[in-house]
């Protein structure tokens, strides 16, 4: 046996070369995976000081193989592209995924919360509502289910958060359209749904005072989740009584700027960086959809694949621990901005 010491799961598949998934397959069923598979594992911990905790193996295999993911509304292409990454990884791991939508509302988040309680899951995924969330009652199944937060933090509650850094978001697109062009006024709703949207605000306002910029914000009414069109709504007003503060406009996220494209459309104004255009329209989220909008839109983007995959391996960790963490974790994942035609 060699004299490395290994602590923990995900550092046994790091050293051995195999995916942590597979390797926490082969723990709670070796012939769930390929012979040759089950080989390399078996001859990894010949050569290094590490057996898992099989006693908190075996006390969660009297629970299901099931794994709760919740998510505030699935109708939005950025939690069904998160949702199907996560998926994708607890298939893997050999565990059934079971995904629930709140669709905005709390009484519903409540309801699949109790839902979740009487299903014995593995663990949760859990992405609130966030500010609509009803705390006393997140922190009460949290407290009772193995679950991990993700895209929405909730201070305190569950045994990790991981999401995008929102500030990372903001501060690359101001930088961007400062210095490329006048700088952007900021679009947003006036009561925003998207629980991150706050922290973009502020982010916005941190990044403009930073440069020795003016910040503006531009309040759209609307509630709920169908931003294309309280966007398009909004933008129509203010390009009617002409109250735009600057040639560029920075959206909360996508799919506000999808409808102020639209509203840019009707009226014939021409969106992009090039001569003859009226205005620089730029947002936040890389929404599956923004590179086939007309002009394609610029934007900063979520690490998709980081956020769903070290989600899905804290849950892992959480479920071995049994249920729990030797400290309440925060992971975040930068941005990355990425250029189209429309600033």
């Amino acid at each position: 046996m060699g004299e490395q010491k290994i602590r923990n799961m995900e550092e046994f598949a790091a050293l051995s070369g195999i995916s942590r998934p597979t390797v926490s397959k082969y723990f709670n069923d070796p012939n769930s995976v390929r012979p040759s598979t089950r080989e390399r594992i078996e001859a990894a911990l010949e050569h290094c000081d590490y057996r898992p905790n099989i006693y908190a193996i075996n006390q969660n295999r009297r629970l299901t193989k099931n794994i709760g993911i919740v998510v505030p509304f699935l109708a939005d292409p950025f939690f069904a592209e998160i949702a199907r990454q996560i998926e994708q990884r607890c298939i893997a791991a050999g565990f059934w995924p079971i995904l629930f939508s709140a669709h905005g509302q709390q009484e519903l988040e409540n309801n699949i919360l109790d839902s979740l309680r009487s299903l014995k899951p593995a663990g949760v995924l859990l992405a609130p509502l966030g500010r609509a969330s009803d705390r006393k009652k997140v922190e009460a199944f949290c407290a009772e289910v193995p679950t991990v937060l993700f895209d929405s933090n909730i201070a305190g509650i569950g045994e990790a958060f991981v999401g995008s850094d929102n500030f990372s978001f903001v501060s690359q697109s101001v930088e961007y359209l400062s210095r490329t062009g006048e700088p952007p006024c900021f679009f947003e709703m006036r009561t925003p749904a998207n629980p991150n949207a706050n922290k973009r605000r502020a982010a916005y306002f941190k990044t403009m005072e930073t440069l020795g910029l003016e910040p503006r914000v531009i309040k759209i009414e609307g509630e709920g989740w169908s931003f294309e069109e309280i966007g398009r709504d909004g933008a129509r007003r203010v390009l009617e009584d002409r109250s735009l503060p600057t040639n560029t406009v920075l959206c909360s996220n996508d799919r506000l700027a999808i409808g102020f494209l639209a509203a840019c459309y009707e009226r014939g104004l021409r969106v992009g960086r090039g001569d003859g255009c009226a205005l620089r329209v730029a947002s936040h989220d890389d929404h599956p959809f923004s590179r086939f909008t007309c002009p394609s839109l610029t934007t900063v983007a979520h690490d998709y694949d980081s956020v769903a995959n070290r989600s899905v391996e804290t849950l892992f960790e959480l479920i071995e621990g049994g249920g729990r963490l030797p400290e309440r974790t925060e992971t975040l994942f930068p941005a990355r901005l990425v250029l189209r035609a429309s600033a």
